[in-house]
């Protein structure tokens, strides 16, 4: 099995079946990618677990960051990893996933994050897998909330 880029129709699946999200790599510096993410997918219904040791046991958008994936609560059913880490780092965290969520769906890489290995892994484990690609950047655009114009400006909106 090797990995291809999910079409529109694969993506809108995964958004309609994913209810909790697990952010790895999440900051709490609200200029960071992973901070504004992370808001974002919980403002549009998604409970988002930030997953961060620096950051362990601080609360972000109401929830505690746990250390590490295995710290998160037994009786969550995590369906989406969202990975914000190196590439190199990726495939720990797939591994760390496939090991110890057993109700996970998909594995979400995100920008600049590739991993063929750790995405062939999480294929063979039945996981859908995305990698290069921003879940807030794809929920937007599939939704109509593309904004143009600038960096996040919000100056022009534009249907895709």
């Amino acid at each position: 099995m090797s990995y291809t880029p999910p079409d529109d129709t694969a993506l809108r699946a995964i958004f309609a079946e994913t209810k909790t999200i697990a952010c790895v790599g999440v900051s709490t510096n609200p200029v960071r990618p992973s901070y504004f993410v992370a808001r974002y997918l919980g403002l549009r219904g998604f409970k988002v677990i930030p997953v961060n040791p620096a950051y362990a046991g601080q609360t972000l958008f109401g929830a505690r960051i746990v250390p590490s994936l295995a710290d998160i609560p037994k009786d969550e059913t995590v369906d989406m990893v969202d990975i914000f880490r190196r590439s190199s780092e990726a495939g720990a965290v797939v591994d760390d996933a496939i090991a110890t969520l057993p109700h996970l769906r998909t594995i979400w890489m995100q920008i600049g994050v590739i991993d063929e290995a750790a995405a062939e892994r999480a294929l063979a484990a039945g996981l859908r897998v995305v990698m290069d690609r921003c879940p807030k950047i794809e929920y937007q655009r599939l939704q109509g909330e593309l904004r143009m114009g600038g960096f996040n400006t919000g100056l022009i909106s534009a249907k895709l």
